[in-house]
């Protein structure tokens, strides 16, 4: 592409193609004692006792004091422990991994590649990348490579033969092909990261894919596992990956709630949607507004109704050419677009700051995507508000599921929102 910044991201926005000793610890587990929602401990990063590399580039990116998810989690990342993390969208689970690996990778000694890092999609490949890319800025020897499907694979291939990275973050069926192919040889790996951990093992297909990397890779490593969704049999299939796991699991359901997020609903008929959806667009104030609908047909409809009540909206599904999609993402980040119009893909990985406003137009088959549909807006620690419009009485099971999983009283919305609430 000649354009640079659509260059930088053209691999952003394709959906998941599926084309030293280690050391022991107890057992642990970090409870409820705390309110872990936006609350940032009092403590910085420095006293993390991280590379003072690391901690200027923690400066620069303008953070000061770490979450409480990260306080809990770095240090104990930092030692090679393994760690399983749930805490909801928002609250910097990437620092953590990207951090703990950075803080014990030597760029003149650690093999390569030294870590591997897969999640289920590209966009959030991209995402995990631009951090360690960011926070390594004082570490310009360590390199970071992203693989996945919908790209040739010649050029990577001949990467991981001739000049293999430190950090690989990728999807799960292209970073196994390339290990089959033995372009890409990962017996020296000493870090091994699953986020979205979730998405990646609930599938026995991603799940078969993630088991025969883990397999490639050294049986004494670091295995680190992020989601903020990790409940019941999952966490086992979690720990079977893992020796003596460090625990951090938000148990009660209310702390999985976006503190700081407004969260309404209104009932009302399919036929009904479309006039309500124009009215509060009208009547919201808002930096960026993503609106999440069911499939790509829907997508794409409603943003040329929009189009046509002259609302400048934008869509994105895994159903567009990849080029439009690259154009359509990097024009949204960059606010060219204040209205986005999406499906699910949105709904992880994606962090744009602005985003203050969701709309659930569908809502979500489930409770776990509710919640990671809503984390788009009020992003560590800043205000939002979600809307989402409640049609059938499947739509109203999962809001009653919702409410109930993570103790939350979604009210009725009212005539008037104060904008101070989610601005």
């Amino acid at each position: 592409m000649s354009d640079p910044k659509a260059k930088e991201v053209e691999d952003e926005l394709d959906e998941y193609n599926s084309d030293d000793d280690n050391i022991e610890v107890p057992d642990k587990k970090v409870e409820d004692q705390k309110d872990y929602h936006f609350s940032s401990h009092a403590a910085g990063f420095r006293d993390l006792l991280l590379k003072p590399e690391l901690l200027r580039a923690i400066s620069d990116c303008g953070f000061e004091h770490p979450s409480e998810v990260q306080h809990q989690a770095i240090p104990q990342g930092m030692l090679g422990h393994d760690v399983i993390c749930q805490a909801k969208s928002g609250m910097g689970k990437t620092c953590v991994f990207v951090l703990a690996i950075l803080q014990q990778l030597d760029p003149e000694k650690s093999p390569k590649p030294a870590a591997v890092v897969l999640c289920h999609t590209r966009e959030l490949a991209h995402q995990i990348a631009h951090e360690f890319k960011r926070l390594k800025k004082y570490i310009p020897a360590i390199t970071v490579e992203e693989i996945y499907g919908g790209m040739p694979i010649q050029p990577q291939r001949e990467k991981m033969k001739k000049d293999p990275p430190h950090v690989i973050v990728g999807t799960p069926g292209r970073v196994m092909a390339l290990c089959q192919e033995k372009s890409l040889k990962l017996n020296q790996v000493k870090h091994f990261v699953l986020d979205e951990c979730d998405k990646m093992l609930e599938k026995a297909d991603m799940r078969s894919q993630v088991q025969k990397i883990f397999i490639d890779t050294p049986h004494s490593k670091q295995v680190m596992m992020f989601s903020a969704t990790i409940e019941g049999e999952l966490l086992g299939v979690c720990k079977k990956f893992m020796h003596n796991p460090l625990e951090i699991l938000i148990n009660d359901g209310s702390k999985l709630t976006l503190h700081g997020l407004q969260q309404y609903y209104v009932e009302l008929n399919e036929s009904e949607k479309n006039r309500k959806l124009v009215d509060l667009l009208d009547a919201l104030e808002f930096n960026q507004l993503v609106i999440f609908v069911k499939s790509v047909n829907r997508a794409e409809h409603l943003k040329r109704i929009l189009v046509d009540c002259s609302f400048p909206a934008a869509h994105l599904t895994s159903g567009m050419p990849q080029a439009e999609r690259i154009e359509t993402y990097q024009k949204f980040k960059e606010f060219q677009y204040r209205v986005l119009v999406a499906t699910n893909l949105v709904g992880r990985g994606i962090d744009i700051a602005r985003i203050n406003v969701v709309i659930n137009y569908d809502m979500p088959e489930n409770a776990d995507t509710y919640l990671h549909r809503v984390g788009r807006a009020g992003r560590f620690g800043t205000q939002g508000l979600a809307i989402s419009f409640v049609s059938s009485s499947d739509d109203a099971n999962v809001l009653n599921d919702v409410q109930s999983r993570f103790v939350v009283n979604i009210s009725t919305l009212p005539d008037e929102i104060d904008a101070h609430t989610y601005m």
